[in-house]
């Protein structure tokens, strides 16, 4: 849900000139990119920050929405160019808030090998996060599309049912920090650099579960209005560097677009119109599988 807010909250804006964030004459921009939080940039002659107030409402099958564990991944992550600079963070009432660096660039638009290497980067690194464990093998994932079906209409329900995976049973794999939502519009890149942003869902989980996410026909459409080529799936996947972590992401295909297909049609019976042609392209690839 984007955000009409042109500046944050009395209660927020109060907070944040009493942290030595907001001086006289900085200025806020309500940020559009985001579908879930309010988001406001705060320009200043010093800094040029982020202001993230979560939504209690929050209620998604797929993707998180924890304060402390994006301040956590931000916190860790300081210095390796991998995420923002985290500068504060803190609560309004019920709501939590967040402070950081904003992060030069724009969203993904093209060259996949720039995708591919900053999720092989974060895929490899040691991290003691506490974050929650991810699905991890075919059963996990087809688990979760059945609880995300389950929030779906019995007709709906049927319609996906029929297209369950029949493929093999893939056993969970190992494991690391990942993003869990690298979506092209969480994905910033400024010449041959990139770096992540909201770090609101990580999970210690698969690593094809990144790839996957970043690779979907859906999520393509809904953030860069397209999917990716054949061409540029590959060139992404020749790029990741782990060519063990490649061959799950490949063998767990069709559980991945199953589990997708599951959640656009979840989000389009949901006030979401946006994502009906992401269920059709979702479903197209499973069916490719």
């Amino acid at each position: 849900m984007e955000q009409t807010e042109h500046i944050p909250p009395p209660g927020l804006v109060a907070q944040l000139r009493e942290r030595g964030l907001l001086q006289n004459g900085d200025r806020f921009e309500t940020l559009y990119g985001g579908r879930t939080n309010r988001v406001w940039r705060l320009l200043g002659p010093a800094d040029d920050l982020v202001v993230k107030l979560y939504r209690r409402d929050f209620d998604n099958p797929l993707f998180g929405n924890d304060a402390q564990l994006e301040a956590l991944c931000l916190n860790q992550l300081q210095g390796t160019g991998l995420a923002p600079q985290l500068r504060a963070s803190g609560t309004l009432a019920q709501e939590a808030w967040v402070v950081y660096d904003h992060a030069p660039g724009d969203p993904w638009q093209s060259d996949p090998t720039v995708a591919a290497r900053i999720l092989a980067n974060l895929h490899r690194r040691a991290l003691d996060i506490p974050a929650p464990v991810g699905c991890n093998g075919s059963a996990a994932i087809g688990a979760h599309a059945e609880a995300i079906l389950a929030r779906c209409t019995h007709a709906d329900r049927e319609l996906l049912q029929k297209a369950r995976p029949q493929a093999a049973t893939i056993d969970p794999g190992p494991t690391c920090l990942i993003h869990g939502d690298p979506v092209a519009g969480n994905l910033l890149v400024s010449g041959n650099q990139a770096i992540l942003i909201d770090w609101q869902c990580p999970a210690i989980g698969d690593p094809a579960e990144d790839l996957a996410m970043f690779l979907s026909p859906a999520m393509q459409q809904v953030y860069r209005g397209a999917p990716l080529t054949a061409a540029e799936e590959q060139q992404f996947l020749g790029a990741y560097e782990d060519t063990g972590t490649v061959a799950r992401y490949l063998s767990l295909k069709p559980w991945f677009h199953w589990r997708m297909a599951a959640y656009c049609l979840w989000r389009t019976r949901n006030g979401a119109p946006d994502y009906a042609p992401a269920f059709e392209l979702e479903s197209a690839a499973l069916a490719a599988c």
